[in-house]
């Protein structure tokens, strides 16, 4: 068994442009190209061409519509890095259902919290059907019960089914592609509805303006497919360039992860991608295998997901140089689901470009005014920040104040953006989407940042929402957790983000105490932590405050500004000791990105 070819030596290299997904798939299928699966040893189990994918996921297509689903209808399924996702993700294509990637990984809560978080995408989703491993059988099989999805098959019951004599009627230029749960809220999930023409045009943009893709470039990925990054970046996108992928699933990853950078090294790899923390991982991993490895290939190493921490690059940078890497790859981006994936692109010709700026105007007037020299002499008076690049061909992103005014170069306020790859909407959520777009047309990204020399610079998370291990965290379903706990109740509970010493965010949780024993307020704090970490799966500060403390808004809204500035300013002071925040461990900050 040998992996498909970096090149198809006859097939024409078109670089996105199809009108649908199955008329890329259609295309692809005529070269050599294709998905390659590694094991967790680094050993090849599964090659699959495009031309084979085509031919499953026309088979696939028709055994789906012999249990009876109609079009239109949505199909959950369970997005392992395997062969069988794949031929249902476009099984659904040709059939004219709509997939929904769902997250594969048990890792953060066991059980019970997978289950709820399947229950509650499959409910949102109004999923019909849910296809899934062997191994989640009794798992799904709860979580559809709870969501009343009628229809529950394995993989390889589903490949056992007859196929339905039907003619098959793909999805059109104008009909949907497929409905994506972003990393956000597990208690109220959102799908983000993508169309066929914000797929192609978000794969076209990536292809041709963000990787400027060639005839010998072969992609690596761990990422999951349930993400957006995974998905679109490195199952539909190549695809779509006719691009030979080659996978690790991120169990493996998490378990060796310097087994990224030795199969990438023997595959002569080119592109991959990774948030900061995967990189910062491989790295402290990698120990004295780099010398053994050759990277030069290596021409895009994206990042995305998380804010980019330049400090991290450089040590991965550093580490691996003896490997050939090159940190001209570097290549930040900024993305996320709602504009299917990718927004914009840092120049690929040119090295990460950091800006470094004074922190106490960054703070207290929202401008990024760049730091003197004397000024970096001084860390803990400066801020640096990862420029991100220009958005791609067909898209405008502008930065705003509060108040809906436009801004100007190294002002700080909100991203907004527009364009093709724009969502069509949270699937039957009208008010959600209400939420975060604007009368002119365009979309409040919940991120904040500033323009230099025409590319734009993240800042952080806009308000209430947590920027977490490439992962956004609603602060509504940390709270939700913390007052199941007795003797909390509705409103007792805050949480927000705080910036720690190393430029992330750190998760404290303020909550209210009516207890005054201190081993009772200690088991209190131990609940809550643990509850939290099991629910939204983050590490957080838990500080237990008297009651009535927490301040609410003229509405009877929970203000969680004015909760963080309280406890920052001490005028919210904590009643028992401050615990000391945990440090994560790789595999909990790598499961809590999927």
């Amino acid at each position: 068994m040998s992996p498909t070819s970096h090149h198809n030596p006859v097939l024409a290299k078109v670089l996105g442009g199809f009108a649908t997904l199955t008329a890329g798939l259609d295309y692809a299928a005529r070269g050599v190209t294709g998905f390659n699966f590694y094991s967790s040893r680094g050993q090849l189990e599964h090659v699959l061409p495009y031309r084979e994918l085509r031919l499953k996921a026309l088979a696939t297509a028709r055994k789906l519509l012999s249990t009876g689903l109609k079009r239109g209808e949505r199909v959950a399924v369970v997005a392992e890095t395997s062969p069988d996702f794949m031929a249902v993700f476009f099984g659904c294509q040709y059939a004219g259902l709509v997939p929904c990637p769902m997250p594969y990984s048990m890792y953060i809560g066991g059980k019970n919290a997978y289950v709820s978080r399947i229950a509650g995408m499959l409910k949102t989703a109004r999923a019909s059907a849910v296809i899934l491993p062997n191994d989640l059988i009794s798992h799904i099989t709860e979580a559809a019960r709870l969501a009343d999805t009628a229809i529950v098959k394995t993989f390889e019951e589903l490949a056992a089914m007859p196929e339905s004599i039907e003619k098959l009627k793909p999805f059109d230029v104008d009909d949907v592609a497929y409905i994506q749960y972003s990393s956000g809220s597990t208690s109220s999930p959102k799908g983000v509805l993508i169309t066929q023409k914000a797929i192609v045009a978000n794969t076209r943009g990536i292809l041709r303006d963000g990787l400027k893709i060639t005839n010998e470039d072969r992609a690596f990925s761990w990422l999951p497919l349930y993400h957006d990054m995974g998905l679109v970046g490195f199952c539909l996108s190549p695809m779509m360039g006719q691009v030979t992928v080659d996978y690790l699933s991120t169990t493996s990853f998490a378990r060796r992860p310097a087994l990224w950078l030795k199969l990438m090294s023997e595959n002569r790899s080119t592109i991959a991608y990774s948030p900061s923390f995967g990189f910062d991982l491989a790295a402290r991993r990698i120990n004295g295998e780099a010398v053994t490895l050759d990277l030069t290939s290596w021409r895009v190493a994206g990042i995305g997901g998380d804010m980019v921490r330049a400090d991290i690059l450089n040590d991965f940078a550093e580490k691996l140089s003896v490997a050939g890497f090159d940190a001209k790859a570097f290549t930040p981006s900024y993305g996320m689901a709602e504009s299917t994936l990718a927004i914009t692109f840092a120049d690929l010709s040119k090295p990460v470009k950091i800006d470094t700026v004074d922190r106490l105007h960054y703070k207290l007037a929202q401008r990024a005014v760049p730091a003197s020299e004397q000024l970096k002499q001084s860390p803990e008076r400066v801020r640096s920040f990862v420029v991100c690049g220009k958005p791609i061909t067909g898209h405008e992103v502008i930065i705003r104040d509060d108040r809906g005014a436009d801004l100007g170069e190294r002002e700080i306020g909100r991203i907004l953006f527009k364009g093709p790859s724009l969502m069509d909407g949270y699937f039957e959520n009208a008010e959600a989407t209400q939420a975060i777009m604007t009368a002119d047309g365009y979309m409040d990204t919940g991120d904040m940042g500033y323009w230099l020399d025409g590319e734009i610079v993240i800042t952080g998370r806009a308000k209430d929402l947590i920027l977490h291990n490439g992962r956004n965290i609603w602060p509504q379903d940390i709270e939700w957790a913390a007052e199941q706990i007795e003797p909390l109740r509705n409103g007792d509970a805050a949480a927000f983000a705080v910036e720690g010493e190393d430029g992330e965010d750190d998760v404290v949780v303020l909550v209210h105490c009516r207890i005054a024993d201190a081993a009772e307020m200690e088991n209190l704090r131990r609940k809550v932590a643990a509850v939290v970490h099991q629910t939204a799966g983050v590490e957080c500060a838990v500080i237990l405050v008297a009651p009535k403390s927490l301040p609410f808004t003229s509405s009877g809204k929970l203000s969680r500004a004015g909760a963080k500035d309280g406890y920052l300013t001490g005028d919210i002071a904590e009643i028992s000791p401050l615990a000391r925040l945990p440090r994560s461990l790789d595999e909990t900050r790598l499961a809590a990105a999927q």
